[in-house]
């Protein structure tokens, strides 16, 4: 059974950063796809940033670009997102995904994700 599980949000002022951590397990193949997403009050789920641990591709949110990076530790099966220059607009529950381990490409639609994380709150406010 995949599990994932998020950590590493919480309160942070604007221009801070915080890094989320993602522990995957139970996925029956070496190399998946997580993706991170975030849910905002009233908002639609967006996807923020994929890996493909195939190959460490990596697709970004146009609103994240040049802010967050995502990266993995195959090894200790961890997908990390580290957020630097926080702005309020970030404030959202930061979900991680898990894609069907036989298709090895990024995405950003939540459509196509099978597994979820149970979500972390970042809240970006002074």
């Amino acid at each position: 059974e995949v599990l994932l599980v998020e950590s590493g949000g919480g309160l942070v002022q604007p221009g801070g950063s915080l890094r989320l951590s993602c522990s995957a397990s139970g996925f029956t193949f070496d190399d998946y796809v997580i993706g991170w997403f975030r849910q905002a009050p009233g908002k639609e789920r967006e996807g923020v940033s994929c890996i493909s641990t195939d190959d460490d591709s990596t697709l970004y949110a146009d609103s994240v670009k040049g802010r967050f990076t995502i990266s993995s530790d195959k090894a200790n099966k961890m997908i990390y997102l580290e957020m630097n220059n926080l702005r309020p607009e970030d404030t959202a529950v930061y979900y991680c995904a898990g894609r069907d381990p036989r298709l090895r490409y990024c995405v950003r639609q939540p459509g196509l994700y099978d597994y979820w994380g149970q979500g972390i709150q970042v809240t970006v406010s002074s």
